[in-house]
């Protein structure tokens, strides 16, 4: 093995390590967010509410395909949300039969809550660092994030379970755009 080898495997070595340590970390962090538990919210919640807020009304089916998880765990994840009154049930206008999930009123100042408090919390977090320094980490997080649903895409392509799954990795954990409204 080579020097550059060696060199390359200790990388991956602290890589690896660095982000086993960041993923708990960032969960003890949430827990301990600025502003205390009111301002704190289940993951799974918060990427939710922020889909249905980019993406507008959506049925279980298309809020299962662009989160890229199961119908049946976006059920279980809504149900709280809706008794909680974050997310409204509403009738589909183009099939009376079917309901869409909307993010209400309450949902959505709940949801700018709570993203304020993240904003916040990366400011304190990375505050101190260059403008530079803060954009390109956001830059490499961003492209980790898009390889890691790269790798899973191409998991799925080995063994697919159907294209639409496939398709929706592809976009799942990219962040959802603004909507224009």
């Amino acid at each position: 093995m080579t020097s550059d080898q060696v060199h390359q495997d200790e990388v991956y070595d602290r890589l690896q390590h660095q982000v086993a340590l960041f993923a708990r970390r960032a969960e003890q962090t949430r827990l301990a967010a600025v502003g205390g538990l009111r301002y704190t919210m289940d993951r799974a919640a918060y990427l939710l509410l922020g889909r249905l807020e980019a993406e507008g009304p959506m049925g279980v089916k298309a809020l299962a395909q662009a989160m890229s998880i199961d119908s049946s765990t976006v059920t279980r994840q809504v149900t709280p949300l809706v008794e909680q009154g974050y997310v409204d049930r509403v009738p589909n206008p183009d099939d009376g039969r079917a309901v869409l999930l909307r993010l209400s009123e309450m949902g959505r100042e709940r949801l700018h809550q709570v993203r304020s408090a993240r904003i916040e919390l990366m400011a304190e977090m990375v505050g101190d660092w260059s403008a530079d320094d803060r954009e390109r980490f956001a830059d490499l997080l961003t492209r980790f994030n898009k390889a890691m649903v790269l790798r899973q895409a191409a998991r799925l392509a080995a063994h697919p379970p159907g294209p639409a799954v496939v398709e929706a990795v592809e976009v799942a954990d990219m962040p959802p755009s603004p909507r224009a409204d």
